[in-house]
């Protein structure tokens, strides 16, 4: 008899890109197969979400100063949030094993310049970025969860570290929430739905905001009230409410802090061009952002909030990682329902 040898590849199929551009410039071809580190897991990647910085990565960044622009080196994989299973570990790994289905936020913002590596067939995870996938749901779901969610947490309930933040110079306090009135912008988006879902969990009065053809699904995920944008600007009839989250953010988020009763709090996901920190001052709110960070503590924290159903990753559309270019198409045309994934075979 042969004997079988199981002839192991050091290649797989990633999506690429070879210089800044549009969703064009991505292509699916074959790269070298990541080995773990010290200190890292090998995982085969089952579905991969996608993410605002994943098309900021592959237009160059062009929305930051060319201070913060961090250099890329090409070719690069684009990529942060995973779901799938050990394939190999680290010698000095305890804690996971090969065959154990896990997922991850993989190496934010420390990756920013294109290490994170996501849309592929294999990626190399730091052991504390991973946690195991939440049992009760599939692997498209658990994908389109880690950036969403930990930036929602991070934001609303523990910012998990005490790292500097980049963006301000204090430190980000979340505000209490119960009983309290939320307002979330852009509330069908990723983070948005999930804030939503957060607040409400956390005792809050939410008002969601987002265009008409999400209101049933807002409501369904916990809104108390809904307000269709394209048919009332939330500024001119929200008063008094304690927080809004703006996960739009950008140079227009300080129309919100008319929204806010003294003592409230806005915090933008996006805070740059912002330019409304005099009247905040003057009207006693306080703004306030921060960093999203890798964190696999808190992903198997919420993750059994995801287990159980208390929280829910909605879906918009799925894509095989060979239309990642599709894919980051339907990103551009905006009004995303929940979240973007590409799945791998």
């Amino acid at each position: 008899m042969h004997s079988l040898e199981v002839v192991v590849s050091d290649t797989m199929k990633a999506v690429r890109f070879h210089g800044f551009g549009g969703p064009e410039v991505l292509r699916y071809e074959t790269a070298a197969r990541p080995e773990p580190t010290a200190g890292e897991v090998l995982v085969r990647v089952r579905a991969a979400g996608l993410n605002p910085p994943d098309l900021y990565l592959r237009e160059g960044y062009r929305m930051l100063p060319p201070e913060w622009q961090p250099p890329v080196r090409f070719p690069a994989i684009p990529g942060t949030d995973i779901s799938g299973v050990v394939e190999a570990v680290a010698e000095d790994i305890v804690g996971f094993s090969v065959g154990d289905e896990v997922y991850s936020m993989v190496r934010f913002p420390g990756g920013l310049a294109g290490d994170s590596s996501a849309y592929a067939e294999y990626v190399s995870v730091p052991a504390s970025e991973l946690a195991p996938k939440p049992a009760s749901i599939d692997h498209v779901q658990a994908a389109g969860a880690p950036m969403s969610l930990l930036t929602a947490w991070q934001f609303l309930v523990d910012p998990g570290h005490d790292e500097p933040n980049p963006l301000q110079p204090d430190r980000h306090v979340p505000v209490p929430l119960e009983n309290r009135t939320v307002l979330v912008n852009g509330a069908a988006g990723g983070v948005g739905h999930l804030a939503v879902q957060v607040a409400k969990w956390r005792g809050a009065r939410v008002i969601a905001v987002a265009s008409g053809r999400h209101e049933a699904l807002l409501r369904e995920l916990g809104a108390d009230e809904f307000i269709d944008y394209t048919q009332t600007a939330p500024e001119t009839v929200v008063r008094g409410a304690d927080l809004v989250i703006d996960t739009v953010g950008g140079p227009k988020a300080g129309r919100f802090l008319r929204t806010l009763k003294r003592g409230g709090a806005l915090f933008p996901i996006f805070p740059l061009g912002f330019s409304g920190a005099e009247e905040a001052a003057k009207l006693g709110v306080t703004v306030s952002t921060t960093q999203v960070r890798s964190s696999g503590a808190q992903l198997d924290d919420v993750g059994r909030l995801l287990d159980d159903g208390t929280l829910r990753v909605v879906i918009d559309s799925t894509y095989p990682l060979s239309q990642a270019r599709q894919a980051h198409e339907r990103a551009a045309r905006g009004h995303v329902q929940g979240k973007i994934v590409l799945t791998v075979e």
